[in-house]
């Protein structure tokens, strides 16, 4: 079975070919500032039910444009500190805010997971859920690191304004629960979902 991955995440792509698949990329037109407005003006705030609209939305614009067969996977991802939730950054001032916030503190990083079976462009049936993890900030990254971190780039693109997978990951001190999350991408979240619908998560893997 093909797995068609719906997102330009570097870090999903790298995540997934670690584990033994490589996925083929097809890419979504999903407006996800939009998105997050409409939720709001609905009430919805919770950063778990907002991370699994968003990884559905782009799971079935993608199976649809892209007019596939097979397991089309989307997927989005948003940091919590202090109960305020954190997309992309996009600008190295937000990510120096950011970071001078939340350095020697927790958070919980939420990522949504969608997988559908297309068949010609068509959704037959799809499973989903979000998971989350805990990350610990060091106390002692001092304002240079933090601005030095902001300069490479690698920060602004990502929920939460850090990696653990890359040059983020000497500024936490501690991850509770599946560190795959952090990533934005639950391997053992998948292979659940996998198996929701009918298939064996091994058939995924390169032959």
């Amino acid at each position: 079975m093909k797995l068609y991955l719906a997102s330009l995440s570097p870090a999903r792509k790298e995540t997934l070919e670690r584990v033994g698949i490589t996925p083929t990329l097809i890419s979504h037109e999903v407006d996800e500032e939009e998105l997050i407005s409409q939720a709001a003006g609905q009430g919805i705030t919770d950063p778990s039910a907002i991370v699994q609209m968003l990884a559905e939305e782009k799971a079935r614009d993608a199976c649809r444009r892209a007019g596939v067969t097979g397991l089309v996977l989307g997927g989005d991802s948003m940091f919590a500190v202090d109960g305020e939730v954190f997309g992309k950054p996009h600008t190295p001032d937000k990510a120096r805010e950011r970071w001078i916030r939340q350095r020697g503190k927790k958070g919980v990083l939420h990522s949504g997971h969608s997988l559908i079976h297309c068949v010609d462009g068509e959704t037959v049936q799809a499973a989903g859920g979000p998971t989350a993890a805990t990350v610990e900030f060091a106390a002692d990254i001092s304002d240079e690191e933090i601005d030095s971190y902001i300069a490479t780039g690698e920060p602004l693109k990502v929920a939460g304004a850090f990696t653990i997978d890359a040059k983020g990951a000497g500024f936490i001190h501690s991850i509770h629960g599946d560190p795959y999350t952090v990533v934005g991408l639950s391997v053992s979240k998948l292979r659940q979902l996998v198996k929701e619908l009918g298939f064996s998560f091994t058939d995924l893997w390169d032959q």
